[in-house]
């Protein structure tokens, strides 16, 4: 039986780079390899979950093509279940190439496809019984999503004590909180970057980004901040994190890995510094390699990591 369910969206990403420029208009640039890894929050946070142990099984869209076949077959080398995978009639899967210049922060060109099919009425409520926490991956990049579906969702998880874990994807030109606030007290642990914390609130310091996203009625809410580490909130309480250092190929799946890293320590039961150590290490070790979870620690890597490297947590501003 799976500890933990992971929905939401299914990619497979192609990645360009690390490369010192991009080619002059016209030009070749002949590269050693273009790899092609599983991508999306929620593939991705199954897949790190996997290699820390963890028993997990996964729901989406992906399409009827060789795409969505080479994803299920990645799925299943990590022994993640996928019986709640759905195969889209009409959509091919979603992919996303991804340019990787040093220097610069990533660039991205996407096609939606099947992730647009995936609905809540795919979520059966038998099947989140059996879960100890349910996570959701990619809120607002998910266009078939009912709110009031997902309201009712989550408020029959919190019923049934099964914690639940929210990200999003921010669509440019997304601002307030008008969709999220309702569902803010019915998530256990909200997690947006401070990009994503500033379309929501409108405000650029953390500390005002997380005061304001309790304030909605969150409940623990951790804002990652990339090499700025992350600050988090919890009643009324407010903590500081650093980051730890890695030799960075690509951060593509640092904030999903740091996510399996907060959904493992749900299931241990830690508090949150010792949560907030935990998925920083996780999250850095994805950094290492191209792909969003190749180079991501196994839980007694992570442990490990995480004693010979102390990392401060500060209660307070």
């Amino acid at each position: 039986m799976p500890d933990v369910g992971c929905a939401g969206l299914l990619v497979e990403d192609t990645f360009c780079g690390p490369l010192a420029a991009l080619p002059p208009e016209g030009a070749l640039l002949a590269l050693d390899d273009m790899p092609v890894r599983a991508g999306g929050c929620a593939a991705n946070v199954a897949i790190d979950l996997a290699k820390q142990g963890i028993a997990v099984d996964l729901a989406g869209c992906v399409g009827r093509d060789g795409s969505g076949d080479a994803l299920l077959k990645t799925f299943a080398r990590h022994d993640i279940g996928c019986s709640r995978v759905v195969r889209a009639e009409q959509q091919p899967t979603s992919r996303t190439l991804i340019l990787l210049i040093e220097g610069q922060d990533r660039r991205y060109l996407h096609v939606i496809g099947a992730n647009s099919a995936f609905t809540i009425d795919q979520i059966s409520y038998q099947w989140l019984t059996s879960l100890k926490v349910f996570y959701l991956g990619g809120l607002f990049a998910l266009p078939g999503i009912d709110f009031s579906k997902l309201a009712a969702l989550l408020a029959f998880c919190r019923e049934a004590q099964i914690k639940t874990v929210v990200d999003v994807v921010v669509p440019h030109g997304q601002a307030g909180l008008a969709q999220l606030k309702p569902l803010l007290p019915l998530i256990d642990v909200f997690l947006p970057n401070d990009d994503e914390a500033r379309a929501f609130t409108g405000l650029a310091d953390p500390f005002d980004q997380l005061r304001a996203l309790t304030d909605a009625g969150a409940n623990t809410v951790i804002v990652t901040r990339g090499g700025g580490g992350s600050v988090a909130a919890r009643d009324g309480k407010l903590w500081t994190c650093g980051a730890y250092s890695m030799d960075v190929i690509d951060p593509s799946g640092s904030g999903d890995a740091f996510t399996s890293g907060v959904i493992r320590s749900l299931l241990q039961g830690w508090d949150l510094p010792q949560t907030l150590r935990y998925a920083s290490a996780v999250g850095a070790s994805a950094t290492r390699a191209a792909g969003t979870t190749d180079s991501v620690f196994t839980a007694a890597e992570a442990e490990a990591f995480v004693f010979e490297h102390p990392l401060t947590v500060t209660e307070g501003r």
